[in-house]
């Protein structure tokens, strides 16, 4: 209920202040695990992400942000929960795949971190390992203008992706699903910048 009532305020926030438009929504599958992947460039981009999609996304949210007053409790209830940087932190790993098997969307930025550029950093490994082992579609999402306070923001949405690949060892190519992650953001990327 506090989802919903929040993502609503934040729609009319967007649509109002900084005439969001988001092409491609109906490729989020109505059920089911869901991976959702993302750019990232602003504190905004989970707000905005979050705005885009009719179901809720539980994000997976560097743990320093549960530790701000206010802030902590608020992405909590919102569905957020922490992931300690620097390491493979296997409770966080744990509940995404929990999430995902429930049937869940579980948002992640593969770049870990803001691009202070706009250009896409190089990815971490845990969306491929996400996407391997918990074998859901994963919906590759761009956000288009999302620093500051005004200005259009645009998100394209692309259609699910599904991977099951090995690599020639007959292991999970974590660097090759995050290529191609990474790949199709971009070009979400680029059509929203022609659109704009």
């Amino acid at each position: 209920m506090f989802y919903r009532f929040a993502r609503a305020l934040c729609r009319v926030i967007l649509a109002l202040i900084r005439r969001w438009k988001v092409v491609g929504a109906h490729h989020l599958p109505p059920s089911g695990g869901v991976l959702v992947v993302s750019n990232h460039v602003s504190y905004w981009d989970p707000v905005v992400v979050g705005c885009a999609l009719d179901r809720q996304v539980h994000f997976i949210a560097k743990a320093e942000l549960f530790g701000i007053p206010l802030l902590g409790p608020v992405i909590r209830a919102l569905g957020a929960f922490p992931v300690r940087r620097g390491g493979g932190d296997r409770q966080a790993i744990r509940r995404a795949l929990e999430l995902l098997k429930q049937g869940r969307v579980v948002g992640i930025f593969p770049e870990g971190t803001r691009s202070k550029s706009g250009e896409l950093l190089e990815p971490h490994l845990g969306a491929a390992m996400l996407a391997l082992r918990a074998k859901v579609p994963v919906l590759p999402v761009a956000v288009i203008n999302t620093r500051g306070i005004f200005g259009k923001v645009r998100v394209h949405i692309g259609k699910p992706l599904v991977f099951s690949r090995d690599d020639q060892t007959g292991r999970p190519d974590y660097q090759a699903v995050s290529r191609e992650l990474m790949h199709e953001i971009a070009r979400l990327m680029d059509s929203g910048e022609v659109s704009r």
